[in-house]
């Protein structure tokens, strides 16, 4: 299965926006399009049990994104992953290094073991009892509440409720044996990831994800460390405009760390 996406502009480095495990592709609405206007060729889509990508199959995310830059035609790619998106984003490099010309990881999972602490755990068993009362309602919105720093408006917080909403839906709708499979991915194999990286966190997340991003940064030989004061755990829908000129300004900064011109299609 082809994932469900979106192209835009047509320049020579091509930028890959993998969403968070609480939204899907239109979280980067505020900054697809600049991105292109700004000469990149950008792609958004869907994952497997999010938004337009229904699952299907026993899948590895990461092996997803490399068939979706098969189908495009696209050699190597510099992908931007928020959240869940970030981990994927790992995996890809770690799976298919020849395949990630950089690395921007917005509030990062990790795809390797990491302890949850108490306000996270907390969240997962109440998410968990929700999910099973069948209320995704209330799971949604108890998802909203805590992944949006405190600069998210109200229309954000109802687009990350929708979001939310149709990926338990997509998801509890899919035989057990479809679920995603494991990467395998370990902290040497991030330690042997060569491409240039922005890690970037928020100062308003979760201790976890500041903790991840701590430690992501010193495994990755070529990673550059960034917290933005003003952002919680999903700064591209915190802060838009902000998140964007970030984007632009570092892919601007790679033109001199990477060649452009091998990434293209």
């Amino acid at each position: 299965m082809t994932l469900s996406h979106d192209t835009a502009g047509t320049g020579p480095r091509t930028v890959v926006l993998l969403h968070s495990g609480v939204c899907d592709r239109r979280m980067w609405d505020g900054q697809f399009q600049a991105l292109a206007d700004a000469g990149h060729h950008v792609v958004r889509c869907d994952l497997r049990g999010f938004g337009d990508s229904p699952v299907d199959a026993p899948h590895l995310h990461a092996d997803d994104v490399r068939d979706l830059l098969d189908h495009l035609g696209v050699e190597r790619a510099v992908l931007v992953g928020s959240s869940f998106g970030g981990e994927v984003a790992l995996e890809h490099a770690v799976r298919h290094p020849d395949r990630t010309e950089a690395l921007v990881l917005l509030c990062a999972a990790a795809p390797v073991e990491h302890e949850a602490g108490p306000e996270l755990r907390a969240f997962c068993e109440r998410e968990d009892a929700l999910v099973e009362a069948g209320d995704l309602d209330a799971a949604s919105a108890l998802n909203a509440a805590l992944w949006l720093g405190p600069d998210a408006d109200d229309d954000t917080r109802a687009l990350v409720h929708a979001m939310q909403r149709r990926a338990f839906e997509l998801q509890l709708a899919a035989p057990e044996e479809f679920e995603p499979q494991p990467s395998g991915v370990t902290e040497r194999d991030l330690a042997a990831i060569t491409a240039p990286a922005l890690v970037v966190t928020g100062a308003h997340d979760l201790p976890d994800f500041r903790a991840i991003g701590e430690k992501t940064a010193a495994l990755l030989p070529a990673a550059r460390r960034l917290t933005l004061d003003w952002a919680g755990h999903l700064p591209a829908l915190e802060r838009p405009e902000e998140t964007l000129r970030l984007l632009t300004d570092h892919l601007a900064a790679l033109a001199g760390v990477t060649a452009p011109a091998a990434a293209g299609r």
